[in-house]
């Protein structure tokens, strides 16, 4: 029960810094804790035969199985999205921060003529996000 408590402190905590700060290794952190070692831990709760299972405890595992299985489905989308996002990012700040990649920023003797960009899309200052 006392490793029970300590998983649940600590899984809790990732989950509420992973999803207030949209910090990647903290949710999944939160999501592995919660798959590996809640949802077994649970699941183990509800169909041992050698234990005695109160209806009262039954019912209240059944809801807290019901919420857990929310919370790896809720996690699991949010990783997805916020990976997603964080790589879109990633790759616009490779363009934006190195504005020598751009031809507006070129000399006279390296530039393309025009104002042209070697780059297949423009610079990342007109992308909106």
């Amino acid at each position: 029960m006392a490793m029970l408590t300590i998983f649940e402190g600590l899984r809790l905590y990732l989950g509420y810094v992973g999803n207030l700060k949209e910090k990647v290794p903290e949710l999944a952190g939160f999501w592995l804790l919660t798959f590996l070692f809640q949802l077994p831990i649970l699941l183990f709760f509800l169909t041992d035969e050698g234990t005695i299972i109160l209806p009262l405890e039954r019912a209240v595992h059944s809801v807290y199985l019901l919420f857990i299985a929310s919370e790896v489905l809720a996690a699991f989308l949010a990783l997805r999205t916020m990976s997603r996002k964080l790589t879109l990012q990633f790759h616009l700040r490779q363009f934006s921060q190195h504005p020598s990649l751009h031809a507006a920023y070129f000399g006279p003797a390296f530039g393309l003529p025009y104002g042209r960009s070697v780059l297949p899309m423009p610079p990342a200052k007109d992308i909106e996000v």
